[in-house]
């Protein structure tokens, strides 16, 4: 006796099909699952056992192999409770479901045979709608977060007793049951105990060539009443007080200069690095910059809404696919495979959860060396690469890097304050600074200089969160309209031909930049990064050409590049 049905698991954060096989043989009885599964996979031998049998089903007292296909991928996690349980209840006749090769099945089974949901379930979904699946039958807790997936039916149970009564639950002690109490031969196979199952709301099949009284009811599987209907909570906070809780640059006393290279960053996507004493502000305008970024598109939503599905962190899909671009803020204690994901069940780590968002580093100098030092290969190309002895992981991580630092490690120095004088030497200062790798410097666009507010009292017009977000929007909507046929969205992804083709520069402007380069001793990482970035400020002032002013912008916000290390 043989069956097939269909689940998934996750291979970074993709989905994959996994065919279940199911092989019913005579023998000793005892239960094989093969195909490289890990430990919480072989382990869902006894929990599909005890939950078959307090659902008051018969598991078969038979040889029973169970094949995880492809043999030769890594399978991991209990997705696949539901899919076995299932699988050995349709083989052994117990269960009729003809539409079960249209149908993937994901759950984790509890020894009374509810179901718990599981983790990764959005690319699981979407990439069962890609194979051309029709259904996916899952735990109601994964219910949202799968129907955030259009053009395929989610169908949700909490209990193994829900596919045989959608009114009643089950019990042995209520049946209605035609035939004899005896023993029958089901469609030719080996006798078998008659099934325990209560009234049915579906029509029982009929096995050919027995008798009306001989043959013993069996479950025909109709799932059309466990359809579930996405309902997306709204929140019950009006937008008005919503746009009272959210924290808005006219806060901030002062610090235009800050607040214009802020609006750069976020009109680009360019890295940024706020240098200043403490207590200048340098985290408080950092952490006002979502509201000045634009909403997640539909592709991105689904994209980032898919990475935090597989790492397990999606817990409000009631209210559909993440709109927000992230804000991610690691401790300074966080370890490389934190940051840039890892372990021995590869996760995604901080900068494929700040993906299309922001990755905000405070105190820069106080994380490790080899810390940062992972951020090189993401900060340049775009992803992240695992690999591991079986297999090789690949991330998406797309992030702003915004950091903050203070410029030696007493914090003072160059802050003018007779009262807070800074106390370390050149030396040490240098020493401080060295943490951050030149290269890792390199990568970042924006290299900006908080200085202590002169003037509390008397501020002027405080540039507004609206303000700024309605500029880096107008700069948004230029971008995309020039890379529309591209898959790029912002001027930091220029790269190569599109560069030279869409932030090109005068002979007069590659002259000028010729000359920076030389006097500064710039790398060749930096004369491109400069380039966006001046492209990204021609954006916000609506102009089609980079002209000499934009480069004399662009070049004086690499500040650390041609900062003296000596105080004044």
């Amino acid at each position: 006796m043989y069956g097939k049905m269909h689940s998934a698991c996750l291979y970074g954060i993709e989905g994959v099909m996994i065919g279940v096989e199911i092989d019913l043989a005579n023998g000793l009885p005892q239960t094989n699952i093969i195909g490289l599964p890990d430990s919480a996979i072989r382990e869902a031998v006894e929990r599909v056992r005890a939950a078959v049998k307090n659902c008051g089903y018969r598991y078969p007292q038979q040889r029973i192999t169970i094949n995880l296909a492809p043999a030769d991928l890594r399978k991991e996690g209990s997705a696949f409770d539901l899919a076995i349980a299932l699988g050995i209840l349709i083989t052994s006749g117990q269960v009729v479901m003809p539409s079960a090769k249209e149908v993937l099945f994901i759950g984790e089974l509890a020894l009374d045979g509810s179901l718990r949901p599981v983790s990764g379930v959005l690319p699981m979904v979407e990439a069962a709608r890609k194979n051309g699946f029709k259904a996916v039958l899952l735990p109601e807790g994964n219910a949202a977060e799968a129907a955030l997936i259009s053009g395929i039916n989610i169908y949700a149970i909490d209990h193994l007793r829900a596919l045989v009564s959608p009114e009643e639950p089950q019990s042995n002690s209520a049946m209605d049951i035609k035939g004899s109490d005896e023993q029958y031969q089901l469609n030719g196979r080996d006798s078998v105990e008659k099934p325990s199952i209560s009234t049915l709301p579906f029509p029982v099949s009929v096995s050919k060539g027995m008798d009306q009284n001989e043959r013993p009811p069996v479950l025909v599987l109709s799932l059309e009443h466990l359809k579930y209907t996405p309902i997306y909570g709204t929140s019950e906070v009006s937008s008005c007080a919503m746009n009272e809780m959210m924290d808005d640059y006219s806060d901030v006393l002062g610090q235009q200069h800050v607040k214009r290279a802020l609006t750069i960053a976020a009109a680009g996507m360019h890295n940024i690095l706020l240098m200043g004493p403490p207590g200048t502000g340098k985290t408080m305008l950092i952490k006002r910059l979502p509201s000045i970024l634009p909403k997640l598109t539909e592709s991105e939503a689904l994209e980032v809404t898919k990475i935090f599905s597989a790492a397990g962190t999606l817990k409000d899909a009631h209210n559909g696919l993440l709109r927000s671009r992230p804000f991610r803020s690691p401790h300074h204690t966080i370890s490389a495979a934190g940051l840039i994901g890892g372990g021995g069940i590869p996760k995604p780590g901080e900068v494929s959860l700040a993906h299309r968002g922001i990755l905000f580093l405070d105190e820069l100098p106080e994380f490790s060396r080899n810390v940062l030092e992972v951020l090189r290969q993401p900060l340049e190309d775009g992803v992240v690469t695992i690999s591991r002895a079986r297999a090789s992981f690949t991330y998406p991580a797309k992030f702003m890097l915004a950091a903050s630092m203070n410029p030696c490690s007493c914090g003072y120095f160059g802050s003018g304050l007779s009262q807070q004088h800074c106390t370390c030497s050149p030396a040490r200062i240098a020493q401080y600074r060295a943490k951050i790798s030149g290269p890792l410097l390199d990568r970042i666009d924006l290299q900006v200089d908080v200085p202590r507010p002169k003037e509390w009292g008397r501020q002027g017009h405080a540039l507004s969160s609206a303000e700024m977000y309605a500029a880096v929007m107008a700069a948004q909507a230029i971008q995309a309209k020039r890379f529309k046929r591209l898959p790029i969205s912002w001027n930091s992804e220029l790269s190569g031909a599109s560069l030279r083709r869409y932030a090109s520069l005068s002979r007069e402007g590659a002259e000028l930049l010729y000359d920076i380069l030389e006097n500064l001793g710039l790398s060749m990482r930096a004369h491109d990064r400069i380039i966006k970035l001046s492209r990204t400020i021609a954006d916000l002032e609506g102009v089609q050409d980079i002209t000499s002013a934009h480069l004399a912008e662009a070049v004086q916000y690499r500040n650390l590049d041609r900062q003296v290390m000596t105080e004044e």
